[in-house]
């Protein structure tokens, strides 16, 4: 008798996992897990959206105002097509630094592309190739600072975007993109400058089916002004290995009130390419419990580091640091 009910158990068991695994599975591989509902802002609202702001050497500049508005129209899927080659082409001409801005017009907005780097050499030149033949085709003043970890820490993302905003902020850009070297815009009409609001870029990525996992994501490709950068002092320098960073940010914009924005998801497809997965954050949860406490106290303002080398290659400024 015992043995029977002890049977009867094991199998109520065994059928109680089996359902629980088949849900699990459904939950995952469906998109009506994913936020589908979000605000956003459409293809007519974007240049409105746009922030006006450049160098002082293109404020300098002494020929007409280039105009955004049919590059944003003629919006496309472009990863298959001309942008997308083996090597920059000739055709658009970039300055020592990685280092663009067009010569026929004067750009509107001045961009600093902050990329955290260590060891991805292969993702790196397709980055780079890809990069130099997509922007130059939106008319704008852009710079990209690649910010290398020398040391044999845990990866720190955070502190290295801290780092790129204080050089950037040297070189007088007022628009920051904090940029993950594994993603790639495929839509031609995603401007890479800077909204009024902080933007999540890379909302429809291919890693998700390019669905948004959930509407506090704010990681990936981010566009935030220079200011509002400060004045949310940075991102925590606290964060060694991967994952947790993005929603401390996104925890520090809430603090202060400072709501983000995305573009249409025509416009924000991006896809990511194929990585090894990096050592998790142990402390992750317990800091971003504590992120908004922290605040004040943990960023820009307690960023100590080491800058071993600066050097301009011919397609970004490479900064050199220990963390």
């Amino acid at each position: 008798m015992f043995v029977r009910l002890w049977v009867r158990s094991f199998h109520i068991y065994d059928l109680l996992l089996t359902i629980g695994l088949v849900t699990l599975i459904v939950y995952l591989c469906l998109p009506f897990r994913f936020a589908s509902h979000y605000e956003y802002i459409d293809g007519s609202r974007i240049e409105q959206a746009l922030l006006p702001q450049v160098t002082r050497n293109v404020s300098l500049q002494e020929v007409f105002e280039c105009t955004y508005s049919e590059v944003i129209a003629a919006n496309r899927f472009v990863y298959n097509l001309a942008h997308y080659h083996e090597e920059v082409q000739l055709g658009a001409e970039i300055r020592p630094g990685g280092e663009f801005r067009p010569e026929e017009c004067q750009a509107k907005y001045s961009t600093a592309i902050i990329v955290p780097y260590r060891q991805r050499e292969e993702q790196l030149h397709a980055f780079l190739t890809y990069m130099h033949n997509y922007l130059p085709q939106q008319l704008i003043h852009y710079r990209i600072f690649l910010v290398e970890q020398f040391d044999h820490k845990p990866f720190n993302r955070a502190m290295l975007f801290n780092i790129g905003a204080q050089v950037a902020a040297e070189y007088g850009f007022p628009c920051l993109i904090l940029h993950d070297v594994d993603l790639l815009p495929l839509n031609s009409g995603q401007i890479y400058a800077c909204t009024e609001r902080p933007r999540h870029m890379c909302s429809a990525l291919d890693h998700w089916r390019f669905r948004l996992p959930y509407r506090g994501l704010f990681g990936g490709v981010v566009a935030i002004n220079t200011v509002q950068f400060q004045q949310i002092n940075g991102m925590s320098n606290l964060y060694h290995g991967w994952g947790g960073e993005d929603d401390d940010l996104f925890e520090r914009l809430k603090a202060l009130n400072i709501d983000i924005c995305r573009f249409a998801m025509e416009f924000s497809e991006y896809t990511m390419l194929k990585h090894k997965p990096e050592r998790p954050n142990a402390n992750r949860v317990a800091l971003l419990r504590a992120a908004t406490l922290r605040q004040h106290s943990d960023g820009l303002n307690s960023l100590v580091y080491k800058e071993v080398e600066r050097r301009m290659h011919s397609l970004f400024t490479h900064i050199l640091v220990e963390t």
